[in-house]
């Protein structure tokens, strides 16, 4: 069965909100692990400010930036590995994420 990877694109704006997120996405993985597609779930410290940018430099050693790549645009927040039938049924599941979870969502096959 082909694998698909379905990630919630979100920027991060600590609120009150961001706790009934969380919830969200647990509800979300729990429905995946209970249909049997789910291969793999994961996600990230939603603070862009946290990360790590190496930036590959001709003839001089590697340089890390402590932020963000820029032209990497919006960061995936959490994401899944399913194995489903087909396209439609991933597209399915990227439905559901996003409606839970009220933030966009990409679906793409691995």
């Amino acid at each position: 069965m082909p694998q698909y990877v379905v990630s919630i694109q979100h920027p991060y704006t600590p609120s009150p909100e961001e706790e009934t997120l969380h919830r969200n996405v647990a509800a979300v993985s729990e429905a995946m692990r209970a249909a049997g597609v789910s291969i793999f779930a994961g996600g990230t410290q939603n603070q862009p400010a946290s990360a790590k940018s190496p930036r590959p430099q001709l003839d001089r050693p590697m340089f890390f930036f402590d932020a963000p790549h820029p032209e990497m645009g919006q960061p995936a927040a959490s994401f899944w590995v399913l194995e489903v039938a087909d396209l439609d049924e991933a597209l399915s599941w990227g439905r559901k994420a996003a409606l839970t979870c009220r933030a966009s969502v990409e679906v793409r096959r691995c």
